[in-house]
Formats: structure tokens, sequence, C-alpha cells
């Protein structure tokens, strides 16, 4: 009886050491298929998500550049002799496409979002000076063309900082 439990056991151990060393084979196997799919649809969403950021960059970018007072004015000319009327109009183009691209904070860096803010607000509130002291839309123009035209507008900094971001994102 002895000698068939021994028997038993000599058949026996080897199928135990087999078995563990195919689980353990398998189980690193599947580890490391997994690991790899884990990396593969990291890659996949950090491109998705750097396409979308990229896109986001885009349109401040844009808004900055068709914000820029010097841009506006010649694109947008006065309906009318009258001032108010002329910086509502600018007004409204200006807070229209920033509602429209409001969205964009959510990909965008807080410097550069603070940035496109603060760039829109300055330029607002120049035009809203200019347009106190204004006689026509036609001198609202001129004197605002005049001012940028020795210094750097608002949108012009804001633009920097959103190429400074782009710049970092594709490093």
């Amino acid at each position: 009886m002895e000698d068939k439990i021994i028997e038993s056991i000599g058949y026996l151990l080897p199928a135990v050491v087999t078995g563990c060393i195919a689980y353990y084979m398998f189980n690193r196997f599947v580890n490391k298929t997994d690991g790899n799919t884990r990396a593969t649809l990291m890659a996949k969403k950090n491109k998705e998500v750097l396409a979308i950021k990229l896109q986001a960059y885009e349109r401040m970018l844009l808004f900055s550049d068709r914000m820029n007072p010097v841009k506006i004015l010649v694109r947008i000319p006065p309906i009318s002799e009258s001032t108010q009327d002329y910086l509502q109009l600018l007004m409204s183009n200006i807070e229209q496409e920033f509602e429209h691209n409001l969205v964009q904070q959510m990909y965008v860096s807080t410097d550069a979002w603070t940035a496109v803010v603060g760039a829109k607000n300055a330029v607002l509130k120049k035009l809203k000076q200019v347009a106190e002291t204004a006689i026509n839309a036609n001198a609202l123009r001129e004197t605002v063309l005049i001012d940028y035209s020795t210094s750097i507008s608002p949108s012009e900094t804001a633009i920097a900082i959103l190429k400074n971001d782009v710049k970092k994102l594709l490093k």
C-alpha cells in the first residue's frame, strides 16, 4: 500500500508542477497583453485629447486675432455717424464671438484663458474710453487705430501666450 502511495505521488507531483508552471506562464501572458492594451488605449486617448486641445487653442487664437482693435475696426465699418451705434456694433461683435468660444476654456490652460479674457476686457474698455471723447464713429476708428499703431494690443499678448502654450503641448 505504501508503494502505491509513493507511486501515486510520483505521478501526481510532476502533474502539479506542470500545472503550476502553466498557470504562472498563462497569468504572465495575460498581464502583459493587458498592459499592452492599456498602453495602446492610453496612447490613442492622448492623441485624441491633444487634437481637441490644439483645436481649442486654434479657436482662441482666431478669436484673439479677430478682436484685435486694428483688425476689427478695418473689418467692421461704421453703420452710421453715431459713436454709440458703432461702439455697440463693435462690442456686440466681440461678445458674440467670445460666447461662441466660451466652451474652449475647458481645453486651454488657465493662464491662456485668463489672457484671452483679459485681452477682451481691455479691448472693450479701450473702445468705451475712446467713445466717450470721440465726436463721431470715424473719429473713434481713427483714435483707436492711432493708439494701437504705436503700442502692442492686448490681443497680441494673448496670442503670444496661446502660442507658448501650444509649443509646450507639442514638446
